[in-house]
């Protein structure tokens, strides 16, 4: 017998617990589904959601009872909104929070998603949002066929730093990356779809279910091989990351601090993100 013993894994029903006011967690048969949510509707930005998403990404990866990971947000949109209050820490303390929340917490967010899991991911585009990256650098994303992906972070006198300059040009290539970029070009799911952003469009209250019938394919073949294949599918995503988050999120920060105010509001985000409510192509148009 060895002289130690092994520290315990993260347990599932205590994490759901923790996890419960960011994160609907439920699990079957190893197949994972985590509904991200504000009050039980649609995700509005936060320091503390946007910390707690790579705390439960981390924890996931870190439960080997879990095989297959299902990530989505609430109800009809995905994020179009921010909490009224979830960036008076920021107001406070600027160059404390540029660096916990702008730099590590989102570097971890998308290097989690990315390293830390070592399961299949699904990510489903519920609704129209920003900060898509999340559900976009899933393995396979499924999306709502009236949902539209854009970028607010130039409209709202932020840099494009944090993550979805990594995914949107890893998906969109050079071109189309720079000009979404840097017009909050509104790309409809049908566009999305064909410039492989997505894999497949389906009605919303489709969507879940489908995702489960992937997660019943996956798991139909040995874990090992669940596993091996997710390292062979994910090393584009690694390079990626590597190459340019680190960098990327270094750039935002300094335009963050640079101009000594947080660009978080509910109401800038709200009228920034208008535009896509109304079905404009994007916010000068």
């Amino acid at each position: 017998m060895s002289l130690q013993e092994f520290i315990p894994t993260p347990d599932f029903e205590e994490y759901r617990e923790t996890f419960k006011d960011f994160f609907h967690l439920e699990r079957t048969d190893g197949v994972i589904v985590a509904r991200a949510h504000t009050l039980g509707g649609p995700i509005q930005l936060s320091v503390q959601n946007h910390r707690a998403l790579g705390q439960m990404l981390k924890t996931i990866g870190a439960d080997p009872e879990n095989e297959v990971l299902i990530l989505t947000g609430s109800g009809e949109e995905f994020m179009m909104d921010a909490d009224p209050e979830g960036f008076a820490l920021e107001d406070e303390d600027l160059p404390h929070w540029a660096y916990e929340y702008a730099y590590k917490d989102g570097r971890i967010n998308v290097s989690s998603l990315i390293n830390d899991l070592e399961i299949p991911t699904i990510g489903i585009f519920n609704g129209s949002g920003f900060h898509s990256e999340i559900v976009l650098m899933c393995d396979i994303t499924l999306c709502a066929e009236d949902a539209t992906v854009f970028d607010l972070h130039y409209d709202i006198s932020s840099v494009p730093g944090d993550g979805i300059h990594s995914c949107f040009q890893e998906l969109l290539g050079v071109k189309r990356a720079a000009y979404a970029l840097l017009t909050g070009e509104a790309i409809s799911a049908q566009q999305a779809l064909e410039w492989g952003m997505v894999n497949e469009l389906l009605p919303r209250a489709e969507l879940l279910e489908r995702a489960r019938t992937i997660a019943a394919h996956i798991m139909s073949k040995p874990r090992v091989t669940r596993r091996l294949t997710t390292q062979i599918v994910r090393r584009p995503w690694r390079r990626r990351i590597t190459d340019d988050l680190d960098g990327g999120f270094g750039i935002q920060m300094f335009g963050h601090l640079a101009k000594q105010k947080s660009i978080h509001s509910k109401k800038h985000i709200a009228d920034t993100v208008a535009y896509v409510r109304e079905g404009r192509p994007n916010n000068f148009d």
